[in-house]
């Protein structure tokens, strides 16, 4: 199932919704929970809702500070709900064993064998992402669960988030060095790992899988046949000849150009992948995807040539290639950005780009764009943060980074990020209690995050 987004839910969901948040921000945490409760039971498609959910339950549970005995107990209650939801899942009826499970991970929303329940249900419900978002909350606390990281790991795999998948099947291995099957899936996932970052575009991160990347059925009737092949020379070779062939045939298929590039790839072997798809942007002209497939691949025709020169000792060479690279980086963007001036993710990249380079005030134009993006509003939030304090306009800095905050309920990589600039920026307003609040925030969970353990002991002291 896709993912349903807030704009698009129900007007009584979305209400439902905003009353939940609401309570959340004003600390109403049972409130909070039970309008979240009641938004995902309706749309479980929801993911926003569910983060939000998770959120306020983790908030609730800290406030408690459960012993390991209660946790025992309520365990053992919560028993029958959790045989009431095995029943229902095996019964096919996996969206009500999601609801049912619920009803015990209220309480707790880490516990390892209700989580675990959860994931495997929304898995069964075609809902991977509110699986993984439940399993990697269980994961964080419970890291030597062989069964929560063996069925995260399996998702990760089946929504095509290869690098997260290895992970844990590299955790996995090394907590059963001599199981063989745990081995075998590792291999499996670094295989197609592999394959995935020798695309001719990432995905991983979106959260999306290798078919993503494909425009039609045929395309990836091609890359089927390339994952089962030995990936020899003379296997790819094969194929580019026969892809050449179908080319040949049917010459305005762009699919066909796509797909040889990409075996061009796996030989490493750059002008032809480059002619390729250059092909293929004269055949469709327009497109922005091949058009970022196309730098990714000049990228890459760069490295290895800055590659060959360090290997050769020719250091001086190598870093005017750098410099090139860095120049190339910087013109392509700019010019995609003059050739689709909406779209939102090149205005984020562009605007990092410029504010990485010292272009704070054309950072900030670029950003303020992106930020009406969904999917880039946080980080570029965040990045407007950074420029406005490098502006030295703390004020306007600290109420950019206090936006992206809100909408951060978990304390993931992200949230670390803001609450530390956050805290940064109080510093310099001058207000230190309060940034000592942010660096506290981050300590209590991640006592190894940049210098926070120094900027918190050293304020104790």
């Amino acid at each position: 199932m896709s993912e349903v987004k807030l704009e698009t839910l129900p007007k009584k969901l979305q209400e439902m919704f905003n009353r939940g948040f609401t309570a959340l921000e004003r600390n109403n945490i049972d409130y909070a929970i039970d309008m979240l409760e009641e938004c995902v039971s309706e749309e479980p498609r929801f993911l926003r809702g569910w983060k939000f959910l998770r959120a306020a339950q983790m908030k609730k549970m800290k406030t408690k500070k459960v012993s390991s005995l209660s946790k025992a107990v309520n365990t053992a209650k919560g028993f029958p709900v959790y045989a009431s939801a095995v029943a229902l899942l095996k019964a096919n009826k996996p969206q009500s064993a999601m609801v049912t499970i619920e009803k015990v991970l209220r309480a707790d929303p880490t516990d390892a064998r209700n989580g675990l329940l959860f994931g495997q249900a929304a898995a069964a419900a075609e809902l991977p992402e509110v699986a993984i978002l439940t399993l990697e909350l269980v994961r964080d606390h419970n890291p030597e669960d062989v069964s929560v990281l063996s069925w995260l790991g399996g998702i990760y795999q089946k929504v095509g988030r290869m690098r997260s998948a290895r992970e844990c099947f590299e955790r996995l291995c090394e907590m059963n060095p001599n199981d063989p099957n745990m081995l075998k899936q590792l291999k499996d996932i670094m295989a197609l790992d592999s394959m995935s970052s020798d695309g001719w575009e990432q995905t991983v991160e979106s959260g999306g899988s290798y078919r993503d990347m494909l425009k039609d059925s045929e395309e990836a009737a091609i890359l089927e046949q390339e994952a089962k092949s030995a990936r020899s020379e003379s296997g790819v070779d094969a194929l580019i000849e026969d892809t050449l062939k179908k080319i040949e045939s049917d010459p305005k298929n762009i699919n066909y150009r796509r797909a040889l590039a990409n075996f061009y790839l796996q030989k490493k072997d750059y002008p032809p992948a480059i002619e390729a798809l250059e092909k293929a942007i004269e055949i469709n002209p327009g497109d922005p995807e091949l058009e970022r497939t196309l730098t990714n691949v000049h990228i890459k025709a760069y490295e290895a040539e800055i590659a060959e020169k360090r290997e050769a000792g020719d250091e001086a060479a190598a870093a005017e290639m750098e410099a090139q690279l860095l120049q190339y980086k910087f013109d392509d963007l700019q010019a995609r950005v003059e050739r689709y001036p909406n779209d939102f993710q090149l205005r984020y990249e562009w605007g990092v780009m410029l504010y990485e380079n010292d272009y704070i005030n054309e950072a900030i134009q670029q950003l303020q764009v992106a930020q009406r993006s969904v999917k880039n509003r946080v980080q570029a939030l965040y990045y407007l943060g950074l420029c406005f304090g490098a502006k030295k306009q703390y004020d306007v800095a600290f109420r950019q980074l206090d936006t992206a905050l809100k909408d951060l309920p978990i304390m993931d990589g992200n949230k670390k990020k803001v609450l530390y600039e956050l805290g940064r920026i109080s510093e310099l307003r001058g207000d230190k209690e309060q940034a000592m609040d942010y660096y506290l925030q981050i300590y209590q969970v991640d006592i190894g995050y940049r210098d926070v353990s120094d900027k918190v002991e050293n304020a104790e002291a």
